[in-house]
């Protein structure tokens, strides 16, 4: 009868604290809310309609309703599969070592013989702090053909003539992926943390099973941490296809040396607001969305295979 009597008030609604605490919860998350439908929802949605018309923010009254004429376009678009293929080399690139070497950082610093390993820490970190174009402008010096210091290190070195970093499509791809190394130091804290998290117990265990730092690396540090792991290549993959800045900044956003830097977004961008032609960005932009889509729930979808939960996988 005790139970009874104590879930009735839950049969009949919401008792008037519980209502209150929802009003509470709603008033305070509703800037947020508000936010989230003015500036993410709504244009989503006219953005969705745009990218079946034509239109032309210069030429509004002459917009026309084009049906699936941009979508269509997609296949014939020479341009498009360029940057198509510009954004995937790039990712292919930048993607693993935007893991690995973070991840050799964190191991790194994570070392109880490292000396001052908190100062590494912070220098490893600092430039992440450092804005994108700052970032970009020191590694224009830095990756500069005639007077970069990388370039006379490698004539000081061996003795040859380094690459014309910018200027040569072969060798901008790997600048840009050199230059992002600068901005590894977040990932390389999560990763970090994920290192700290793993039981010493199980390190030990495996010292006394005769198993050697290799062994114990691969069998106990890369499935404990396979979670962070696994979040940071979710947003390396994002960030790959959302890369705009740098390559706009040292192309002057033309896709200099002979179309090598004309990323996905960059083309995007130049299209919807170089040509403004709108409805065929918007096309471009929801193709993009439907794409990482696809590819963060295939992750998510794979991740049972090799990440490992401490609770358990799902």
């Amino acid at each position: 009868m005790a139970a009874i009597s104590r879930s009735a008030p839950q049969t009949r609604g919401l008792s008037p604290l519980r209502r209150r605490e929802i009003n509470w919860g709603l008033l305070f998350l509703s800037p947020w809310i508000i936010g989230f439908i003015a500036f993410t929802a709504l244009p989503m949605i006219a953005s969705l309609v745009m990218s079946f018309t034509n239109y032309n923010p210069i030429q509004p009254g002459a917009t026309r309703f084009l049906g699936l004429d941009n979508y269509q376009r997609l296949v014939t678009d020479p341009q498009l599969l360029n940057a198509i293929g510009v954004t995937l080399r790039f990712a292919l690139i930048s993607v693993p070592l935007s893991i690995l070497l973070p991840l050799g950082l964190a191991l790194l610093v994570n070392s109880e013989r490292l000396f001052g390993k908190n100062v590494f820490r912070t220098l490893f970190y600092m430039p992440y702090m450092i804005p994108v174009v700052a970032g970009v402008m020191v590694w224009g010096g830095i990756l500069n053909s005639e007077s970069g210091w990388l370039n006379r290190l490698i004539e000081a070195l061996f003795g040859i003539q380094g690459p014309r970093w910018y200027q040569d499509e072969n060798w901008v791809l790997p600048a840009l992926s050199i230059m992002g190394f600068w901005g590894v130091g977040n990932t390389m804290l999560t990763l970090l943390a994920g290192l700290q998290n793993v039981p010493t117990e199980l390190y030990e265990a495996a010292k006394v099973d005769g198993a050697g730092p290799v062994t114990s690396f691969f069998n106990i540090t890369v499935p404990m941490i396979s979670p962070v792991v696994f979040y940071n290549l979710v947003l390396a993959i994002i960030g790959a296809f959302q890369y705009f800045t740098q390559a706009y900044i040292i192309s002057n956003g033309r896709g200099d040396p002979n179309g090598a830097t004309m990323f996905y977004s960059l083309y995007l961008y130049k299209t919807a607001f170089g040509f403004l032609d709108m409805g065929y960005g918007a096309t471009l932009a929801w193709i993009m969305f439907v794409v990482v889509l696809i590819l963060t729930i295939v992750l998510f979808q794979t991740q049972n295979r090799w990440v490992y939960y401490g609770g358990g996988n799902d």
